[in-house]
């Protein structure tokens, strides 16, 4: 097999162009079979396999710099550069990343979890590279989908001033991970089929060609009409418009033809874009056939495509939906918003049963989230469905264009807390420290799946401002359903067990590592006080003062960061109440990333087990009566 004998760039400058074809049904296969174990992003890289290997085949990685729009469509350029050998640990603790780290290879040279960056990152390096008086090469490979974020166009817009030598390669498969929305969707999709235009521009480049030279007044009244007749067959010319030089479309599995692409693209003195033509999944039937599901994937059987699932009670995501459903029917105030992921956020029911109720912006959280508050002044009731990572980005719009306005805009915020295999750039850990300091905001987060039903009622019902359910990437408990899911009142906790050793005061997922950290004490005759601290702003201050009364030592649960987090709010709340002599402890996510692993592992590191809150509760008791005495 060729692929045996890759272990570097140089490895694959030494074959014939002839033999990439074989080289690139070699990596599907490894793809396909070593993924089935792993899981990951199966589809998005098997569309990208020859593209990467003729960027590697032309060019000098690292000292050309190769930036991946996202990363999770680095895989095959990890094959290339020498990791093909750990891919059995993909996405595994201590294993090699889903996504392109700086740390794991000198051929990572950008990271990022979400869309959109690449460009500006592109444009960074080149002017970095030319202050320095250096001449590498810089190349940025962007999807389709990435350019309905806002930053993308922002860069477009800066490269196209600066007019420095870069390259964009535009990976068009008219995919994100669901399917693309939009005008700049629909003016891609003109380009792509347009052979009017392919033919025309081809045979006036060729009529130009055969000119004589007789002076640069006829050259440049001839690239004038050759744009005229460019502008003339294809309205707007986009990216020739922002000022970078127009290629292709190019078949993006045709490695000859790529190569070719890439070295005209390479001869432009500034800045280019090369269109290419991908298909996501490429080379394994279930992923070409439904490339959304196949986007980011679990272990499955190679031969039949079926998804190894494990057996076990719904997702929260998926309760979410049902729920959404469910209070739709009975409210048609009710919106779903979602910026490009109505499957990951379970509003494909929604979609089907509401299609005219549902809308998917594209990769544009800023967008949604101010389309949000817009609709919410107009008496709608916009459900803001996104993760707790990706919301990081429309902080700006949920300050001003939401809170400020004090907009009824439910925040649905899924991926709240660690998130496991999808690592560092994904963990929803940072929304409480962002969000419950702004105005008018109400945060809660429901210890199992019926409640969270009833704060989805919560927040139908509340009309006083913004307010926001965020739960876990996760399976539910298994409890039973209420029919009918009533309210939640407004900021009160729920006391779960009693005990008068200790008290801990847990959210979500963590109240059930309180429940069997009471467990372990209980077995010495210590009883712990176990709080549902659903509601973290605004605060049970009646149950705050009642806690310090009785000069109970309190542990504060949360996975979430511990800077900003619940913990800091009641140490907040007791500071500025002047309430003196409460023992409180934080454990929650320390002041790191969380880099890949099981979610069970990332709980081991970072301190949230069973075992280690009984130890901080019953240290925290013997210090308070040691002091007492």
């Amino acid at each position: 097999m060729l692929l045996d004998h890759i272990d570097s760039p140089t490895d694959l400058k030494k074959l014939p162009l002839s033999e990439l074809p074989q080289l690139a049904q070699e990596i599907r296969h490894f793809l396909i079979e070593k993924l089935s174990a792993t899981g990951g992003h199966l589809a998005p890289n098997l569309g990208v396999v020859e593209l990467t290997l003729a960027m590697h085949y032309l060019f000098d990685s690292p000292k050309d710099k190769f930036i991946f729009d996202v990363g999770h469509q680095a895989y095959v350029h990890k094959i290339l550069t020498g990791r093909m050998g750990r891919f059995d640990t993909l996405r595994q603790k201590d294993g090699l990343c889903g996504f392109v780290k700086r740390t794991e290879s000198e051929h990572d040279v950008w990271e990022a979890g979400h869309s959109s960056t690449s460009l500006s990152a592109a444009a960074g390096m080149a002017l970095a590279r030319d202050l320095k008086g250096e001449s590498n090469r810089v190349i940025a490979v962007i999807g389709d989908g990435a350019l309905t974020g806002g930053m993308a166009l922002e860069a477009l817009n800066h490269i196209g001033h600066e007019k420095r030598k870069l390259t964009v390669i535009l990976n068009d498969n008219e995919m994100s991970i669901a399917p693309n929305v939009g005008a700049l969707h629909n003016y891609l999709g003109k380009v792509r089929s347009d052979k009017t235009y392919r033919k025309a521009k081809e045979e006036f480049e060729a009529f130009l060609r055969k000119i004589p030279a007789v002076g640069g007044k006829l050259a440049k009244t001839a690239e004038r009409f050759k744009d005229g007749i460019k502008y003339l067959v294809v309205p707007g010319m986009l990216f020739e418009e922002f000022g970078l030089k127009y290629l292709g479309p190019v078949d993006g599995h045709d490695t000859e033809k790529l190569v070719e692409a890439l070295r005209q693209a390479d001869k432009v003195d500034g800045p280019v874009l090369l269109h290419v033509l991908t298909v996501k999944g490429k080379g394994y039937s279930p992923a070409e056939a439904d490339s959304h599901k196949w986007h980011g994937i679990t272990p499955y059987k190679i031969e039949s495509g079926q998804v190894v699932k494990p057996v076990g009670p719904p997702m929260y995501t998926e309760v979410f939906g049902n729920t959404l459903i469910e209070l739709a029917e009975k409210d048609d105030r009710i919106v779903a918003i979602t910026p490009a992921m109505p499957g990951g956020s379970g509003l494909l029911g929604f979609e089907k049963r509401f299609p005219n109720r549902m809308f998917d912006v594209g990769i544009a959280e800023q967008h949604a989230a101010t389309m949000a508050a817009a609709m919410a002044m107009e008496g709608m009731k916009p459900v803001f469905a996104v993760y707790s990572t990706f919301l990081q980005r429309a902080y700006d719009q949920v300050v001003h264009d939401i809170c400020r306005h004090n907009a009824n805009v439910i925040f649905a915020i899924d991926r709240a807390g660690l998130v496991g295999a999808d690592g560092e750039t994904h963990q929803g850990i940072y929304d409480i420290a962002f969000l419950r300091h702004i105005p008018n905001m109400v945060l809660m987060m429901p210890k199992d799946e019926n409640e969270l039903r009833r704060m989805m009622k919560t927040a139908v019902e509340y009309d006083e401002g913004p307010i926001a359910v965020r739960y876990p990437r996760v399976n539910g408990l298994g409890v039973e359903m209420d029919e009918d899911p009533q309210p939640l009142p407004i900021g009160k906790w729920e006391k779960l067990r009693d005990g008068d050793f200790a008290a801990v005061l847990a959210v979500g997922p963590m109240l059930q590592v309180a429940e069997e950290a009471a467990e372990l004490l209980k077995r010495d005759g210590l009883n712990v006080r176990v709080i549902n601290a659903r509601f973290i702003k605004p605060l049970d201050e009646e149950m705050l003062r009642e806690l310090a009364s009785e000069h109970l030592p309190l542990v504060v649960l949360e996975e979430a960061a511990v800077a900003g987090g619940l913990g800091s709010a009641i140490l907040e709340f007791y500071a500025e109440n002047h309430i003196p002599n409460v023992s409180v402890s934080l454990v929650g996510i320390p002041d790191r990333f969380i880099e890949h692993a099981s979610i069970k592992e990332q709980r081991v590191d970072s301190g949230l087990t069973a075992e280690h809150v009984a130890a901080e509760l019953r240290s925290k008791a013997l210090r308070v009566r040691q002091k007492a005495t």
